[in-house]
């Protein structure tokens, strides 16, 4: 099969390609050649950049377009124009930000997303986020759909990831903690510890989307594991248990305390705190499950990306984490 991937050399996109040519398909990449330019010399390279000149795919026909790049919905009208109808099934990559605030667990696929003040905005934030990926989906129905430009006869899929892990992982969200953990010692855990939590695999995430980009299913789909109940304190636990050295112990503060100490919300990767938000990690995926999703055991992901971790760091834990010399003195005040 003739799959066009929209970026492809970072991270998800990576993995998705690397699950394509294990499928055996015939891959092009469009892109602006200056992440990792010198991947996939296998596939076919085409160069641009979507905000500015599509040109490149004025020529072409592909079964399937994976798009793991758009921010704004302005991008995807502008992908669905430029290819008409020559795209094949549109396999869009949202994120569970895309919802409107939970406030209770277990919601589907089906529960409401997220609006904005401004849709005209582009400016990408904390407050703009969720709803540019409702917008950029709500593009994806519109554009690709019967009535759209980009309609090839397949109704598009819509992913909906929760926090993606695992190696190349350029954010380093998951990383830290699993860098931080294997560092060992006496671990700073931020409570609460029952916070519910979830991610999934960038290579479990990619083979569900190469078996969309093949026409199993159409519609939206959640991405997540490991099915609830899981909590923040079960991934800390497993994270001792595959990387952590003898003596490695977490000390659990609750949130309250922290915050009355200062401590900002971005001290800890992952980290939730009480953001009535934190339970869009007991999301339901039955339906990717049911249309193929596999996830892998968390406990997988965390020694695969120690491996990597420990061949290529990536990660420097002092710059986008709590300092260890911050974490002593939390510990010493608070633990």
């Amino acid at each position: 099969m003739k799959v066009l991937v929209i970026g492809g050399t970072q991270f998800v996109g990576r993995a998705i390609v690397d699950e394509l040519f294990a499928s055996g398909d015939e891959v092009t990449l469009f892109h602006r050649g200056t992440t990792n330019p010198d991947l996939f010399p296998d596939a076919k390279h085409l160069l641009g950049d979507r905000n500015v000149d599509l040109s490149a795919l004025a020529d072409g026909t592909w079964d399937a377009t994976i798009d793991s790049s758009a921010y704004f919905p302005r991008q995807v009208r502008e992908l669905a124009n430029a290819l008409g109808g020559r795209g094949g099934r549109y396999v869009h990559i949202s994120s569970v930000s895309a919802y409107d605030t939970m406030t209770r667990p277990g919601m589907d696929e089906d529960s409401p997303l997220a609006t904005l003040d401004d849709p005209t905005t582009e400016v990408v934030d904390s407050k703009t986020y969720g709803g540019l990926k409702a917008l950029c989906e709500l593009a994806t129905t519109e554009e690709f759909g019967p009535s759209g430009p980009g309609w090839s006869g397949e109704d598009p899929s819509i992913v909906r990831p929760t926090y993606v892990a695992g190696p190349h992982d350029h954010t380093g969200r998951f990383t830290w903690w699993v860098e931080r953990i294997a560092r060992g010692g006496r671990v700073l855990a931020p409570g609460p510890r029952d916070n519910p939590f979830q991610s999934i695999d960038a290579r479990d995430l990619a083979h569900f989307v190469g078996l969309l980009a093949h026409g199993t299913s159409g519609g939206a789909f959640h991405v997540s594991a490991p099915v609830p109940p899981f909590t923040f304190e079960d991934f800390l636990l497993e994270a001792v248990k595959q990387v952590g050295p003898p003596g490695c112990e977490l000390t659990w503060i609750e949130a309250e305390p922290l915050l009355s100490a200062g401590v900002g919300i971005s001290e800890w990767p992952l980290w939730e705190a009480l953001d009535e938000g934190r339970l869009v990690l007991t999301i339901d995926s039955s339906r990717a499950i049911a249309a193929g999703l596999e996830p892998r055991p968390i406990g997988d992901t965390i020694r695969d990306v120690h491996a990597h971790e420990v061949l290529t760091p990536s990660v420097k834990l002092e710059e986008m984490g709590i300092s260890a010399d911050k974490e002593a003195e939390l510990l010493d005040t608070l633990g």
